[in-house]
């Protein structure tokens, strides 16, 4: 006896909606399997009927809603049959997507570290993992590449890690390139995490654009926020389009999810001493000979006595547009010196030449989370936002009491700076001089 041939769900074609099509760049060409969609000199799709599969992607691609599929009545009735008898026809290519997807388990984070001494947005990003985990239901992993870093272990536990992955060898004692992706990219594949967190730092910077090119996985990078949908997926936040709008990205078709974070955007997780976790020994065998770059001498800043970490520090005065000149930021040093700050400012401060790029708070700059942060005449575009916003503190002056950052301000003042901040200054003397400070 034969089993009966089961009836396929009829697939309708694709046509275009008038009016609706905004040109976005032939988004729905470019996902025709069968190259059924032409381009006319306005931009708008022609869909040649012939050649059309009906898959439904160029309806699923166009971002205005307006391309639609069209069915025949005899087709509709079959399409109604289906629906009543509750009958859903099987995408083999989406169920094969979700099976390797399901693969995929666990949240990771890359610790970056330079002679056994991690960065500290390792452990920050180690925090925001832990949330993540949790929310997934799923164990945080620490990935740790080094040579005599075994330590680092034990730190990660404290901070939250559930298990750290350690490859432990004199070839990657120093950080480089190669050797470095052939161990994250060797532990992924043996693996399969769904989340893969870095440091947006030099070295992270580096590695995870390697990597992600390597797995064949997007990757977002500079994220300022860090959730997980309904779906389990990693919603990942971002400034976009020069930073005027934050877009939530998501890579919901490919998997590790990759990120990485700014130091100081996450907040540091508290550390619980005398807390374990399982070490996983994993072996990378690289050959030295193999590898085509040699680290010859590593010179640091550390000990540079001009330099001024603005990231790590607890206290600071910046300056924006609003100062008018290079002189006028002598007036911030005094305020700062009393208060032990030190002294920060806007991209156009920079752009100026007023201070070092190094000074740079924002986007482009660097990313602060100190105990008091004091505005001085800086609007408050959010390309600087989203460098400040997780300040515990912040004193914004300014004379537009329209302008965007009070709008994140814990305390506003509205008044000329040049003679608030000289009044401010007097103040701190007056009360440390009463030792009321």
């Amino acid at each position: 006896m034969t089993e009966p041939v089961k009836q396929k769900k009829p697939r309708g074609k694709a046509r275009i909606i008038a009016g609706k099509c905004i040109a976005c760049g032939a988004r729905c060409q470019s996902v025709c399997p069968v190259n059924g969609v032409e381009m006319s000199e306005q931009g708008e799709p022609i869909i040649e009927a012939e050649k059309c599969i009906g898959c439904d992607k160029c309806v699923k691609a166009c971002p205005a809603g307006a391309l639609e599929m069209f069915y025949t009545p005899e087709k509709l009735t079959i399409i109604a049959s289906f629906e009543k008898h509750g009958c859903e026809e099987v995408d083999e290519e989406d169920l094969e997507r979700r099976r390797k997807i399901a693969a995929y388990k666990g949240v990771w984070v890359f610790i970056e570290q330079n002679d056994g001494d991690a960065a500290k947005v390792s452990w920050e990003l180690t925090g925001a993992g832990r949330e993540l985990a949790d929310q997934l239901g799923v164990p945080l992993s620490a990935v740790i590449i080094g040579s005599g870093v075994e330590h680092l272990a034990d730190l990660a536990f404290s901070y939250g890690a559930d298990q750290a992955y350690l490859v432990n060898d004199p070839v990657f004692r120093q950080y480089r390139t190669e050797p470095f992706l052939e161990a994250m990219c060797q532990l992924i594949n043996q693996h399969k995490p769904e989340v893969v967190l870095m440091g947006a730092s030099g070295m992270g910077r580096d590695l995870a654009g390697a990597v992600a090119t390597r797995v064949k996985t997007g990757l977002t990078a500079d994220c300022t926020g860090l959730g997980i949908d309904a779906k389990g997926n990693l919603m990942q936040t971002r400034p976009a389009f020069g930073g005027n709008i934050m877009a939530t990205i998501m890579c919901d078709r490919f998997r590790p999810q990759m990120a990485t974070v700014r130091p100081h955007v996450m907040p540091m997780p508290q550390q619980k001493s005398g807390r374990t976790g399982t070490v996983i020994h994993e072996s990378c065998p690289i050959p030295e000979a193999s590898i085509f770059t040699r680290v010859l001498e590593v010179i640091t800043d550390k000990s540079a006595k001009d330099k001024v970490d603005v990231a790590g520090a607890e206290f600071i005065v910046s300056g924006g547009r609003g100062l008018l000149a290079k002189e006028n930021f002598a007036m911030l040093e005094e305020l700062a010196e009393e208060l032990g700050a030190v002294v920060g400012g806007s991209r156009s401060a920079v752009d100026a030449g007023w201070l070092p790029q190094d000074r740079q708070v924002g986007q482009t700059g660097k990313t602060v989370r100190p105990k008091i942060y004091i505005a001085c005449g800086i609007s408050g575009a959010i390309q600087h936002l989203v460098g400040m916003q997780d300040s515990d503190v912040i004193i914004a002056i300014n004379r537009d009491p329209e302008a965007p950052i009070f709008e994140v301000a814990t305390f506003g003042i509205v008044g000329d700076l040049f003679q608030v901040v000289p009044a401010l200054t007097a103040q701190v003397r007056e009360m440390k001089a009463r030792g009321t400070t």
